[in-house]
């Protein structure tokens, strides 16, 4: 009797420490299915845009869809209790880097310490390729460097191929469709990428230069109705790039390359051809294969919260979010914040 009251003590318990664990990781593995392509590491963390949603879903495309072994970083409170995008130093798990083949960053002013940070150092020293999205042209804020003339604030300019410059379109009010340049027909980034419509705004690109390749030109349109039509006048002459390729060189020397797009709210990734053209430029940047048409359908029901700063400082505390709760299996969703504009373009529970 004692020893089957212990073991059904011990069942319940079990549950309970691995998640445990896991949040005070602020980790979260998805294994390739099958052989692995490469390994990829994600990195959310920001306090307007909701990459604790997007990530989770792009990794599960690319590690079930895809075959790459997927490790997606949380940004967690500073007791590592709970997902906190608002704790700009809570991004864990950094030393995963040293084993990618591949970041995938959508970070916004973090503070990484100087011993996470030598693990981003060693990554672009190594020369190895990044994908930035939306706030990823500041990633990082604060006096940090990783070395030589690559600072905290300058990550993006220097990586990337841009920093913050501005809100080009009407934030919350304009959305922009994605416009493919000449000089990018026909490049495998664009494999069966024809219709991108996001409900974030254009960002303002001032930055890039020759060496850099644009690839699509962001369309400011009336309003975040995917139907709406293209503004007329100055804010689409010349319009403002998208999506662009940015050879980078590392601190100490090093040369890689880097895709950088100015989209990716979670609720932009709605869009399938925005999906793909992330997925494609993974292949494109790991010297593989470019699909004709990569697989990009949700591995499990994607409900994205509509993006905007939460300033409550209890909110993410009394939601209690784990990186558990974005297994493979399970969909998290939850209300707009308050003040978000009706946006019924996309699946709700």
């Amino acid at each position: 009797m004692i020893y089957r009251t212990l073991l059904s003590l011990a069942l319940l318990f079990v549950p309970l420490v691995s998640h445990a664990v896991a949040a005070q990781s602020g980790v979260l593995h998805f294994p390739a299915k099958g052989d692995s392509q490469g390994t990829i590491v994600l990195v959310s963390g920001d306090e307007e845009y909701r990459t604790e949603e997007s990530m989770p879903m792009l990794a599960k495309i690319l590690s079930v869809k895809h075959g790459f072994d997927c490790t997606v970083l949380f940004s967690m409170s500073a007791d590592g209790s709970y997902i906190d995008p608002n704790n700009q130093s809570g991004v864990v798990g950094w030393e995963a880097l040293d084993e990618a083949d591949l970041m995938i960053i959508g970070t916004r002013f973090r503070k990484p310490s100087e011993s996470q940070a030598a693990h981003i150092t060693k990554f672009i020293n190594d020369g190895k390729p990044l994908i930035g999205i939306r706030t990823a042209t500041h990633a990082f804020n604060g006096k940090g460097s990783f070395g030589g003339e690559v600072t905290y604030g300058n990550f993006g300019r220097k990586i990337l191929g841009e920093q913050w410059v501005s809100h080009h379109g009407q934030h919350k009010r304009q959305g922009a469709r994605a416009v493919i340049t000449d000089q990018a027909a026909g490049h495998p980034i664009l494999n069966s990428v024809s219709d991108i419509f996001v409900p974030s705004d254009v960002y303002g690109v001032t930055h890039l230069t020759d060496q850099d390749t644009i690839l699509l030109r962001g369309a400011v349109t009336e309003s975040l109705d995917p139907e709406s039509v293209n503004i007329e006048g100055p804010k689409n002459d010349p319009m403002q790039p998208l999506a662009w390729l940015h050879p980078y060189v590392s601190p100490s020397g090093t040369k890689g390359q880097s895709f950088c797009t100015t989209t990716g709210a979670s609720v932009d990734l709605v869009s399938e051809d925005l999906r793909r053209m992330l997925v494609n430029a993974t292949y494109f940047l790991l010297d593989k294969t470019v699909p004709e048409k990569a697989d990009v359908a949700f591995v499990d029901p994607y409900y994205p919260t509509f993006y905007g700063f939460i300033n409550d400082k209890e909110y993410w505390e009394q939601l209690n979010l784990q990186p558990t709760d974005f297994e493979l299996g399970k969909a998290p969703h939850r209300e707009d914040p308050k003040g978000s504009p009706e946006w019924p373009f996309r699946d709700r529970p």
